[in-house]
């Protein structure tokens, strides 16, 4: 098998894994699509108002469909077209278009890169992390992983389990320690060994907004201090299945930390995937990896184009 061949099948097989991780909200979301499409034979007022109910219920959230069927509307007239099937195509079009921030999804490659991982406890992210640093292993990239997350009983030793399992090391203290004091001892780490992509766990305690904010501002002090020379990456894990409430805390995150993606887990327990045009749309965050099973290929790396071939 040559390398194109390969790479060919390989990529069948992420597509397929990403099609039957959708399953659920092509179920829902599209299915309903399909439902009201082939009702009407003609494009009318009540057509519009039941794809914008569609997307409303599907979590995609009332200012984000306003700006939806305000494109739709346009285009259907730009285009012409009066027969309802063809405005799938048309909706399509700009939920790819709404979706894509271009290169932005991309995990920047330049070397050495540090990634700290924020979010609310039980998103997914220890196992977000593994599969990252995974990938970057795969990749051929050096890694290490910081345990900063040193409040929450077992956060230390669950990302140590996940270390082993990729066989990446793990720079930890014990639990209750100052976390700025773990990315510290990471980077004279990272730096000595000259590792490429240094990951950081971080806490994951929003109702204390104060405290994190804290936590956070001294880590980055340490990180811009210490390694002034790394690239930085802020990566935001959000739970598709919380709905709306996943947008609130991305807000809330985003006021304490420049976020530059979304890990967005858990989309194929969630037959409501709106919420991911929710998020491009509302707080022009790129999304970098979209999790959709288990397994560690099921977390992949965001494009808009094959995730929008995918649902519909």
């Amino acid at each position: 098998m040559t390398e194109k061949d390969h790479n060919e099948k390989s990529n069948k097989s992420l597509f397929s894994k990403l099609q039957e991780g959708l399953s659920k909200t092509k179920k829902g979301m599209v299915g309903k699509f399909d439902q009201v499409f082939s009702a009407y034979g003609k494009v009318n007022e009540e057509l519009l108002e039941e794809i914008e109910e569609i997307l409303i219920t599907s979590d995609v959230g009332m200012n984000t469909t306003m700006k939806l069927m305000e494109k739709l509307k346009q285009e259907v007239k730009n285009r012409h077209i009066s027969d309802a099937l063809q405005v799938k195509d048309v909706l399509k079009d700009i939920i790819q278009e709404s979706l894509d921030k271009g290169e932005k999804h991309q995990l920047k490659e330049t070397n050495p890169l540090v990634v700290l991982v924020v979010g609310v406890n039980g998103v997914g992210k220890t196992t977000s992390i593994a599969k990252i640093a995974n990938k970057c292993k795969v990749e051929g990239r050096t890694v290490l992983l910081a345990a900063g997350d040193t409040f929450r009983a077992a956060a230390i030793e669950q990302l140590e389990i996940w270390g082993q399992r990729v066989g990446i090391n793990v720079i930890g203290h014990k639990e209750g320690s100052d976390p700025a004091a773990v990315i510290f001892d990471a980077i004279q780490s990272a730096k000595a060994k000259k590792i490429d992509v240094l990951i950081c766990d971080t806490a994951g305690r929003l109702h204390n907004k104060k405290n994190l904010m804290n936590e956070l501002e001294k880590i980055y002090k340490v990180l811009n201090r210490e390694y002034p020379e790394a690239e930085k990456e802020i990566l935001l894990v959000l739970d598709a299945a919380t709905g709306q409430n996943a947008i609130r805390q991305a807000i809330e995150f985003n006021e304490i930390t420049d976020v530059t993606g979304i890990v967005l887990t858990k989309l194929d327990g969630t037959a409501k995937g709106g919420i991911i045009l929710s998020i491009a749309e509302e707080l022009d965050i790129p999304v970098k990896y979209i999790g959709v099973g288990e397994s560690m290929e099921d977390l992949q790396e965001f494009d808009a184009k094959s995730f929008v071939d995918a649902l519909f």
